[in-house]
């Protein structure tokens, strides 16, 4: 099935895209300076996004099919100038084991991935060990409906079977709880609902958290 979503996922958000995601990525991005390392790039969505303030990004994604698009959307970017950083490069890191040093990147993205990846706590310690003190987690997430009981019921129903035709996506994580036990402070977090999206997926959280001085969870 991996290859199957890989292949149709931009086509299947392409909507929601339009509609609340991609202004909002942008947004996020748009302030964004020094080096970046980026979790579960996908597609690459967030390629055009970044600005000629960010000097570096490490676009990491470990599913073969997705990072065959993202490469091929960096190599377009690239091409046709519409890459914005001074240099970047792609690995096949999985979010929880990073190829990075102990505090050497300025910030971490992670869009649209902490619904997918199996132990988002792993992720969001690796995302807390590979930054500096003092820098930034950026997100935008999907995730569970827990101000609305009767969509949350749904999406408890629903999340056996959606997590494998959706390439592992969960639909009930409470990320926001995960990010601050996980040894971040909230900085920033807006709550909206996505327009253009299942009400199954419509629930977000985007916005960022700075690096603590402990991780708080093990």
């Amino acid at each position: 099935m991996s290859w199957l979503f890989a292949r149709f996922y931009d086509r299947i958000v392409g909507p929601a895209e339009q509609a609340s995601l991609g202004p909002w990525r942008r947004e996020l991005l748009a302030g964004l300076s020094g080096t970046v390392v980026e979790i579960g790039s996908g597609t690459g969505v967030n390629v055009e996004l970044y600005p000629s303030s960010v000097e570096h990004v490490t676009f990491t994604e470990p599913d073969v099919g997705m990072r065959r698009q993202l490469e091929a959307r960096l190599g377009r970017a690239h091409a046709e100038g519409r890459f914005g950083p001074a240099a970047a490069d792609v690995r096949t890191d999985a979010a929880a084991d990073l190829s990075l040093p102990d505090g050497s990147v300025d910030n971490v993205v992670a869009t649209l991935v902490l619904c997918t990846v199996p132990d988002p706590e792993a992720a969001l310690r690796e995302a807390w060990r590979v930054l500096r003190p003092g820098g930034r987690l950026v997100f935008l997430e999907h995730v569970a409906a827990d101000h609305r009981p009767d969509r949350l019921r749904w999406q408890q129903r629903v999340d056996p079977v959606w997590r494998h035709v959706a390439g592992g996506c969960r639909l009930t994580r409470p990320t926001q709880t995960t990010i601050e036990a996980a040894g971040f402070d909230l900085e920033h977090v807006a709550r909206e609902s996505a327009r253009n999206m299942s009400p199954l997926l419509r629930t977000t959280i985007r916005g960022t958290a700075v690096r603590g001085t402990a991780v708080r969870a093990a």
